[in-house]
């Protein structure tokens, strides 16, 4: 599949917040005050950034509206339906700790519930895909949802909790690399099957659809190299998981000040961050869509 950016930087940063908003919302941080509004405005700006984002990728953004009354069929319907419902229930959460000083719990726990819904949502999105092995099977969901849970962690300054909840998301991006390897040829597609000529031989390309490109080789059909992916596959995990253990073991092992205490986890935030970037460009650069099989580019 084609990595545009826009939808990169969505499920990037919108995991990241919306995992902020659920540590938010279970009372793991209870700020008050301007701590609280300094809390929630990071949160937001990274989910609602995110959402909008993925806007940039639509062909008719003005019609976005539309998607929400898809909700009975559509997993991308129910996902705005979730985020926006999401962020209203933690606004007034917000509202409670910023001017009131009090958290309501049923609130936050409904907001928290609904934040990591949200992150399931979008990752169904891309797991009802048949036609994309690689993200069809649970490694997807579970490899959004564990990375969603161990930034929002690790952003919320929670180093007991992040440090193993980081190495539970290297074990489902792990998962979602080795299962998502086999997917193609497990499943059986061919040139055969994406012919429907499978059923009277053997079937090969004897020559291209056409010389030029069209829409479906420029959205569904990206090659990378196995040697580049196997080099940016470390890169991505050494950014996203073991830098930042690293850095927050320093910040309890080391004699330092607070100042520098805030530094090594921002760092570790930072690190986290571009390691998932990473991670996400490659979810979509090595996603095989069976249209490519046509093509002859599988």
């Amino acid at each position: 599949m084609h990595p545009a950016p826009s939808v990169i930087l969505f499920s990037t940063l919108s995991g990241l917040g919306f995992g902020l908003l659920a540590f938010l919302g279970l009372g793991v941080l209870q700020p008050t005050g301007m701590g609280a509004f300094i809390w929630f405005f990071i949160a937001y700006a990274l989910a609602v950034g995110g959402l909008i984002s993925s806007t940039f990728h639509l062909g008719r953004p003005e019609r976005a509206l539309k998607a929400f009354k898809q909700w009975r069929s559509s997993w991308l319907s129910r996902e705005g339906i979730c985020a926006v419902v999401a962020l209203l229930v933690m606004g007034l959460y917000a509202i409670g700790a910023i001017f009131l000083g009090t958290h309501w719990t049923v609130l936050g726990v409904v907001g928290a519930v609904l934040s990591v819904l949200t992150v399931f949502t979008t990752a169904m999105i891309y797991t009802q895909f048949k036609t994309v092995p690689r993200w069809h099977n649970i490694t997807t969901p579970a490899m959004f949802l564990s990375i969603c849970i161990a930034g929002g962690a690790l952003l919320a300054g929670q180093v007991t909790l992040a440090i193993p909840l980081l190495i539970l998301a290297a074990l489902a991006q792990l998962a979602h690399w080795v299962v998502g390897d086999k997917a193609l040829e497990a499943s059986g597609t061919d040139m055969g099957t994406a012919t429907g000529l499978g059923d009277r031989g053997t079937v090969r390309a004897f020559e291209p659809p056409h010389t030029g490109t069209n829409y479906l080789l420029k959205e569904f059909v990206y090659v990378i190299g196995r040697k580049h992916a196997a080099k940016l596959r470390i890169v991505a995990m050494g950014l996203m998981v073991v830098a930042p253990i690293v850095l927050l073991a320093l910040t309890q092992l080391a004699s330092v000040s607070g100042t520098a205490d805030h530094v090594l986890a921002a760092l570790a935030v930072i690190s986290h961050l571009v390691g998932v970037f990473a991670a996400r460009w490659l979810f979509f650069a090595q996603a095989e869509h069976v249209v490519g099989l046509y093509y002859g580019k599988r």
